[in-house]
């Protein structure tokens, strides 16, 4: 679900759910290992969290090592539960993450709050909030 705040114009709507489209797309191709889907819509100096083992990565080929190093250990999985546009611009995708190892087992299962700010049409940073 996407709230739109009062007093946007149709224009700026349109551009919300072209967001929340692109925010879903996202997620859709980090499911299904589609790295160069998600990098691509990602600015090239993209700032990342990297959730995994604390910190913050900077560019794509980073956020490419990251994943490729985190998908030999562990299996992530997530389904969007609702995305929100924020007054400040970003949206703001509260997801369900499921991780488990390489044999299946389910090591964590959580709710997360990421939020993404944009620079055009590309994902220029990412951040996680509790």
């Amino acid at each position: 679900m996407v709230l739109v705040y009062p007093g946007r114009h149709d224009h700026n709507q349109r551009m919300t759910s072209e967001r929340a489209d692109s925010v879903r797309a996202l997620y859709e191709s980090f499911n299904d290992r589609d790295l160069d889907a998600v990098l691509a819509a990602m600015a090239p100096d993209v700032d990342w969290p990297n959730g995994w083992e604390g910190g913050r990565l900077v560019g794509r080929d980073a956020v490419r090592e990251y994943w490729e190093r985190q998908w030999r250990e562990i299996r992530p999985n997530t389904l969007v539960r609702g995305l929100v546009d924020r007054p400040d611009g970003t949206v703001e995708a509260r997801v369900r993450l499921v991780v488990r190892d390489p044999a299946g087992t389910v090591l964590e299962r959580s709710e997360v709050t990421h939020v993404y700010a944009f620079d055009g049409p590309q994902v220029r940073r990412m951040t996680i909030e509790p």
